[in-house]
Formats: C-alpha cells, structure tokens, sequence
C-alpha cells in the first residue's frame, strides 16, 4: 500500500466520489440529529414565548450553564474519540473497550458536578448569569428539576460518540429522532397545560428534558443490544484500567480537556458580559443562541466525519488518505456552512418573529445573525481543523492556538467593549470573534505541514517515518516549481 504522495497528485487523481459517499455517510445523520435537536430547541422556546421575554432569557441564561458543562466534558469526548477511531481503524477491540470506560468515568464525574450545582445551588448558578432577580427566580425554578437530566445527556453522548467512532450513526440518530419528539411532545403537554395536564410553565420544560434525556439512553441501549453491538456493554463486565494507561489516556485528552475548559470559560465570559444588558437584549440572545445552533449541527457533521474517517486512517496506518481527506473535509466544511448561514439569514425575519421577538428585542436579534452568519464560517473551518488535528494525536496545537487568542485576544476585547466603553451588545459579539481570521491562517499552515498526524497505533506509528520523507520531498519540488 502507497502512504507516501501527497502534494503531487493530481485533483483529478482523488476520489472524490468514494470519499463524498464516506463523509456523508457519517456527516448527514450526525447532522440530521443535531438539527432535529436545534429544531426542538427552537420549538420549545417558541411555546416558552406564550409565557414572555423574561421567561426566553431566563430558560436561555440557563442553556449557558448548560454549555459551560459541555465545555468541561467535551475535552473527554474529544480524546476518547481520538482513541475509538483510531483503535477501530486498527481493529484493536480491546484498545476501544479501555478508551470507552476511561472517557465514562470522567465524563460522569463530571456530570454529577453540575448537576449537583444545578439541584442544589441554582441560586448562585443564576447570579453568575444576571444580575436581574426577576429572571434569576426563572431560573432557579427551571435549574432545579433540570439538573437531573444532566447525568442522563452525558452518558448518552459517551454512547453516542463510541457508537459514531465504530460506524454505528444510525443508532444515535434513532434515539435522537426519539428524545427530541419526545421533550417537543411534553412541552406542549406540560408548559402551557394542553390534552388535560397541569400548565407547569418552565417547570413543564425541564421536566419534558429530563425525560426526554431518559429515553434517549435507553433507545440507544435497546438498539445497541438489539444489533449484538459488542463495544458499549463491555464496560459493565470488566474495568481493568492500568496506572499507564490512565496517564497515556490523560496525556492525550488533557490538551483537549484544557482547551474546552479554558475557552468554555471565555464563551462564558462573553454570556455573563452579555447577560449585563436590558431584558430585550437578553430574549433576543436567548434566540440568537437557539438559531446558532441551526449552524452548529450542520458543522457537528463535519466535525464528527473529520474525526472519524481521518482517525481510522491514521490508526490503520494509511496516513496518505488521512492527509488527503482532511485538507478536503475543510474545504467541504467551508462550502457548507456558508450556504446554511445564507439560508439562515435570509429567513431570519420570520424565525425571530415566531419566537416572539419584536420592537428592540428583534433589531437585536437580526444584528446578532448577521455578525455571527459571517463570523460562522471562518470559525466552522477552525474547529473543524482542531477536532481533525486531534481526531490525529496532535492534541497540542489547536488547544494552544485558541487558548492563546482567547485570553490575549478575545476576552480583554469583550470585556472592554461592553464594561468600560458601554459599546451595544452586538459589539460585544463582533469582539468575540475578532480572532478567528488569524487563526485560520495559522491552522492552515499546520494542516499543509502534515505534523498534526502522530498516531497512537503500532500501524501508524509504523508508516509515519516514510510518510513524512516523502511529504517533505514533496514539498521541496512544490517550492522549486
């Protein structure tokens, strides 16, 4: 097998047709689920707007906390993902049967973190949040049932990353397609009180998701079982977890880990400084948050096709295609996310309206979709590129290069724009992503010099050193030229 061209192939030479075929197969029902997810999101919030503004911000401040959760758990999503893909590429089952119960622990302990935070200190929760009592006693009466759910969703996502690493897609999107109809269907039951039940309000959603949470790890479990999956189940009989590995796991996840944290942090940062402005400002960011997600699940395809299909390349030493597929998963994903934040601007009037934006709140609204439908696209590409690098062993560079911009960069832009000049909200959105151009230079040039593949296989380990004599050689007659 040839691992060795790189740059002198011709495009022609490429496969394209093997190699669409492959991404979509992956990134259409990845993406399917999270839109399926988004749509309900955007569903419930427009059934919270019956009950008013305050209630949308109040139930959006909370999503926030719900993504700083997401910050602190990804990191292990991330490098468990690394470690399936690349142990299935290489058919090592044992390898992913280790790499699944380390990345479950961690995750759950994260898990029962927030959601004790959640349960049982909503009230500090919130006043990281606001500074409003009106939508902090929302809040607080939302965080406290929803924070059972909390542990649910985490499990679920291990499940559903193991499930994606190992080319089972179809699983998590059946118990996606379930939850989602699931939580849509009681919020109409439960939030304004329809087909007899009590009108429950915000304590109605919460409900419906901690529910829906339930039966989306148990779909995922029937259907695991039903198709003799061997991978997920393997945790329950037999935790041999050795000192060695732990920290061989910790080496590679901890960049990742780092990362998510720290610019979870940021992203929190950007809410909380937000979260300092008129309640219209604040419904019409609850939105905004809901719409962004439009966009997000179509990269979360992408983003999970670039892990997946370029680490069990790297795993089973065939570093030649995972090059070559990564430098056009980037490009894939450029194309695509332009075109749906095309679509999503050009629809934005009638989205902010049925969610109940109107007056300040919807010119609020439409400036928020407009910095991010242009912001989103440069800032699809670099994540993109992270989760590839990763998806690869290079955990390092992305984690640095966001970390870095992040705190040198973003964050002092934020803060000023909003606490010292008093600049409007959409200001402090443009700020939030003034870093992403330069960024994209920078990961682009790591993505041609190939150093971003560093196996954890003995197949690619084995196929590096020839891999990059030939890409260097490469190189130098592309500079000749």
């Amino acid at each position: 097998m040839n691992h060795l061209s790189v740059s002198t192939r011709k495009t022609s030479a490429f496969p394209w047709k093997t190699f669409l075929k492959s991404v979509l197969i992956i990134a259409v029902p990845v993406a399917f689920q999270n839109l399926l997810t988004t749509t309900g999101s955007m569903i419930d919030t427009i059934m919270l707007a019956a009950l008013g503004e305050q209630t949308v911000g109040a139930v959006g401040l909370c999503a926030q906390f719900s993504s700083l959760m997401f910050s602190c758990y990804w990191g292990f999503v991330g490098g468990g993902m690394l470690f399936f893909s690349q142990y299935f590429g290489a058919k090592d089952d044992r390898g992913i049967d280790r790499s699944y119960e380390t990345t479950l622990i961690f995750m759950l302990a994260v898990s029962f973190l927030f959601a004790f935070l959640a349960c049982f200190a909503p009230s500090a929760v919130m006043r990281m949040y606001t500074d409003k009592e009106s939508l902090s006693a929302i809040g607080i009466e939302y965080l406290k049932i929803v924070g059972f759910a909390y542990p649910l969703q985490i499990v679920s996502t291990a499940m559903s990353a193991l499930l994606r690493s190992t080319d089972k897609v179809r699983i998590p999107l059946i118990a996606g397609f379930a939850s989602t109809f699931t939580n849509m269907g009681i919020n109409y039951c439960l939030i304004s009180g329809h087909l007899g039940f009590p009108a429950l309000g915000v304590r109605g959603a919460a409900i419906a998701t901690v529910i829906a949470a339930a039966v989306n790890m148990i779909v995922l479990i029937v259907l695991a079982q039903a198709q003799h999956y061997p991978y997920l189940f393997h945790f329950f009989r037999n935790l041999r977890l050795s000192r060695a590995w732990i920290a061989e796991y910790l080496r590679k996840c901890f960049p990742i880990i780092l990362n998510e944290l720290f610019v979870g942090i940021g992203f929190a940062v950007t809410n909380i400084v937000l979260g300092r402005q008129a309640e219209e400002a604040i419904a019409a960011l609850a939105v905004f948050r809901t719409l962004e997600g439009f966009v997000i699940s179509f990269f979360a395809g992408f983003s999970n096709a670039s892990s997946i299909l370029v680490g069990q390349k790297v795993g089973a030493g065939d570093l030649r295609d995972a090059y070559e597929h990564a430098r056009r998963l980037i490009l894939l994903c450029g194309i695509c996310i332009a075109c749906v934040c095309a679509v999503l601007f050009a629809l934005h009037a009638p989205l902010l309206s049925v969610m109940s934006l109107s007056g300040k709140s919807f010119e609020i609204g439409t400036q928020f979709v407009g910095i991010y439908c242009v912001a989103a696209v440069i800032r699809m590409c670099n994540w993109a590129q992270t989760d590839t690098f990763r998806a690869s062993g290079d955990a390092q560079f992305g984690s640095i290069v966001e970390i870095s911009f992040m705190y040198a960069l973003v964050i002092p832009a934020v803060i000023l724009s909003r606490l010292v000049f008093r600049l409007p909200g959409c200001w402090v959105l443009f700020s939030s992503h003034i870093d992403e151009p330069i960024r994209l230079v920078i990961m682009q040039r790591h993505m041609y010099s190939g150093k971003w593949i560093k196996p954890v296989t003995p197949q690619g380990k084995a196929a590096l050193p020839a891999f990059f004599e030939k890409l260097h050689e490469d190189h130098r007659r592309s500079t000749q030229k």
